[in-house]
């Protein structure tokens, strides 16, 4: 394995570790590909998907990344509190909280979301 994949896998680690602390918040988790960006809001204390969405599922290849970030953040923060979750842990997974993972989190704070 390679240096950068030992730091991908110790900062999934690291950042699984603290949020696998308070089991009965749901958690928000990222995933991002070269072209585009899912999300899902997962209620660990019952193993359920309770919302997802995607760059993909949205229809968004018009836009540039960065853009698609952001509509992903407002339309999971809009089905989420059509779900009545408004508190939620933020997973940003092995990447780090930059670019379009920020820019998702930065929509989904101003969609509503509290984490």
């Amino acid at each position: 394995m390679t240096i950068v994949h030992n730091q991908k896998l110790r900062r999934l680690a690291r950042v699984r570790s603290k949020i696998k602390l308070n089991l009965g918040v749901p958690r928000l988790s990222v995933y991002r590909s070269n072209c585009h960006i899912w999300v899902q809001i997962i209620d660990d204390k019952h193993g359920k998907t309770l919302v997802s969405t995607s760059s993909k599922t949205l229809k968004l290849a018009k836009m540039t990344k960065l853009k698609q970030a952001e509509a992903v953040g407002t339309a999971i923060a809009a089905l989420a509190l059509k779900k009545k979750i408004t508190k939620i842990r933020f997973d940003r997974g092995l990447y780090r909280y930059h670019g379009r993972v920020k820019a998702l989190a930065d929509a989904a704070r101003t969609g509503g979301l509290d984490f």
